[in-house]
């Protein structure tokens, strides 16, 4: 079974932890390896490769009204059923792609397929850069800064890497940059940087899962308010949004599903104050049982799904 090395790999992950065999500063250097580096080797090659639709525009709009109108869901909530935590609309909304979805994707369909995920997750990226982070620094800090939220984006290599690759491929430089001895050797070297990506990710995600009770019963609110919504919407626009409406391939109907059952945004507790101890364990709580469910779900939807189209 492709997923069961992904539950193995999150198991030496927590094992990993427990046995103090790597510190948080190690784990924390790794992950900035994967962030800075591999995953951006993974998604240059990718938009570099990808044959460009139309289609992907209302994909793109769909992603995007989504993510607003779960923003919009989760201050509702929070406002009729008098929610305590400040931070819970921020876990209602947004997908963790980066260390989750590419990973899901990627080792049960084929690292070579995640452009299809990778495009599903394009406008989101916007919304979590300049909707998202904004209104959480502005949480933190009482002020919103447009500026630092450009800098931030114009300057992380995740984008870059997105930005770059839809360029050259537009401009029909992809196909000539990996005809190329020279472009060739490149996109084996990051190929082979990208090989590093799964197993690195699923110990990282391993290594930080602390379930208990209690996280149990923080996470269960958000997790019913998400799936809830997004089991139903994955299946629908799945099947009629990427099927009927827009007539694009049958693997996007995969990566939509996977995309709507990944866990809320790892960031959520980065944009936290210090002072704030008890929304950063009630969101790393939900985090943490959410990543645990959403590997779940994704695999009781592979075991009827083996196959792309």
């Amino acid at each position: 079974m492709k997923v069961l090395p992904i539950v193995l790999i999150i198991a030496v992950g927590n094992i990993i932890r427990r046995r103090s065999i790597l510190s948080e500063g190690a784990i924390d250097a790794i992950k900035g390896l994967v962030v800075n580096v591999a995953l951006p080797a993974v998604l240059f090659v990718t938009f570099l490769q990808m044959e460009l639709e139309s289609a992907f525009l209302g994909l793109f709009a769909t992603i995007l009204v989504v993510c607003v109108v779960l923003f919009g869901y989760g201050y509702l909530l929070r406002r009729v059923f008098s929610i305590p935590h400040d931070y819970f609309p921020f876990l209602t909304t947004g997908f963790e792609f980066g260390m989750v979805g590419i990973t899901l994707f990627g080792t049960a369909y084929g690292l070579s397929n995640v452009g299809y995920i990778a495009i599903v997750d394009l406008s989101h990226e916007l919304f979590i850069w300049f909707v998202f982070a904004t209104i959480l620094t502005a949480k933190r800090d009482g002020v919103s800064s447009f500026g630092a939220t450009m800098k931030g984006f114009v300057s992380s290599p995740l984008i870059i890497a997105i930005v770059l690759a839809l360029i050259l491929n537009l401009v029909g430089l992809g196909n000539v940059i990996i005809a190329s001895s020279v472009g060739g050797a490149l996109i084996e070297t990051l190929g082979y940087l990208g090989d590093l990506l799964i197993p690195v990710i699923l110990i990282i995600i391993g290594y930080g899962m602390r379930l208990s009770l209690r996280g149990v019963k923080d996470a269960a609110g958000v997790i019913i308010a998400r799936l809830v919504v997004l089991i139903p919407l994955a299946f629908f626009s799945a099947r009629f949004v990427v099927g009927d409406l827009l007539g694009l391939d049958p693997a996007f109907e995969a990566a939509v599903f996977t995309f709507f059952v990944l866990p809320p945004p790892y960031i959520v507790p980065l944009f936290m104050r210090p002072d704030q101890v008890d929304e950063r364990v009630y969101a790393n709580n939900v985090l943490s049982v959410y990543t645990v469910v959403s590997l779940e779900v994704f695999v009781l939807y592979f075991a009827f799904n083996p196959t792309l189209g």
